[in-house]
């Protein structure tokens, strides 16, 4: 998939599969009600369809960002976010863990830990990680380059060569 054509972006247009807000979003875009929090295993937010049909226990996702066990995002000797590879269960895998969100919930009881980030696709030879704000990741397109604004000398020597053509003066 080539890069988009935006200067930068958010990891959720990299994710391979979709990431429920809340319990009620989940239920509402698949149709079923999520699996019951299990305060026991991390919040986990997406879920792999096709993991069942592994024939190994363990799937392995190649591109997920690296983040240390505070949450925060790792980053290598240049200050930019790392990848890390992300090796589960397939049952893990193909459910999702969302705890209870909302005004009526207060301190559910293991959704305080980082929870399983996304994988990803990989990122094309023009996008790039980095840290527009601090703790934040998000990808940049090297290539891009934006439109000046307005009418521009380029788009004047454009009229100008049409009406030469043209023989309009």
């Amino acid at each position: 998939m080539p890069a988009l054509p935006k200067a930068q972006y958010g990891l959720e247009e990299l994710y391979l599969f979709p990431y429920y807000q809340t319990r009620e979003d989940y239920n509402r875009r698949t149709g079923h009600e999520p699996p019951p929090w299990n305060p026991n295993r991390a919040p986990k937010a997406w879920e792999d369809p096709k993991a069942l049909e592994s024939n190994r226990r363990n799937v392995i996702y190649d591109y997920v960002v690296a983040y240390a066990k505070n949450g925060a995002p790792l980053v290598d000797a240049h200050e930019k976010p790392m990848f890390d590879l992300l090796v589960m269960t397939k049952d893990e895998a193909a459910t999702v863990n969302i705890a209870p969100k909302g005004p009526t919930v207060a301190n559910v009881a293991g959704a305080d830990v980082p929870e399983i980030p996304p994988p990803l696709r990989a990122l094309e030879a023009s996008e790039e990680l980095f840290m527009p704000f601090f703790s934040v990741v998000a990808i940049r397109n090297k290539d891009f380059q934006p439109l000046e604004p307005g009418f521009n000398r380029n788009d004047r020597a454009l009229l100008q060569s049409i009406a030469r053509k043209l023989e309009v003066t």
